[in-house]
């Protein structure tokens, strides 16, 4: 019998994983990821494997290995994912870090200041007091908002897993541990 979360004798995912693979996909797709990394993301971090090849990811997925490349390219270059080879392979295997979402926030903190610093610049090629200077200079803003926010955030969230940690290390019944 197969538990679940588990692969098929196959390698392909049980109906539940399948279905939860296909809802988060869709999620992030309606938040404004592609389609296919948007599959390709959710299958890896629903895998028990620590990492996925190509064939093994098309083969779950139903797609072709030239979709998976182009879905890893597009991960790759978002932080979402890394890479890694097989010993004595050209082949590489894929994973979801533990601490990918701090990693997609932090290149989010650089494109936040790049969007405000060009706002900063339209500025001066827009003539001051017209509704495009004020649409500008409150993008800006709103960008270095988030930007200072997102440090906050950040910090906050590197406490929690600190004490997260140092609760895991000690000893069952002392202070903090469940």
């Amino acid at each position: 019998m197969i538990e679940q979360g588990m692969t098929t004798p196959q390698g392909e995912y049980t109906d539940d994983v399948a279905a939860f693979v296909e809802r988060f996909a869709a999620d992030l797709i309606q938040a404004g990821m592609p389609r296919m990394p948007a599959r390709v993301f959710a299958c890896l971090l629903a895998s028990q494997e620590a990492t996925l090849s190509s064939v093994e990811l098309a083969g779950r997925l139903r797609i072709s290995p030239a979709a998976v490349s182009g879905a890893v390219r597009y991960l790759d270059q978002v932080h979402l994912l890394s890479r890694q080879r097989e010993p004595g392979s050209r082949r590489e295997r894929y994973r979801v870090l533990h601490d990918t979402w701090y990693g997609a926030m932090i290149n989010r903190d650089a494109l936040l200041r790049r969007w405000a610093d060009t706002m900063r610049a339209g500025l001066e090629v827009v003539s001051p007091g017209t509704p495009a200077a004020h649409r500008m200079a409150d993008t800006a803003e709103f960008m270095e908002f988030l930007q200072m926010e997102l440090k906050g955030v950040l910090s906050r969230w590197n406490e929690r897993q600190t004490a997260r940690a140092t609760a895991a290390d000690r000893p069952s019944g002392e202070p903090g541990r469940p």
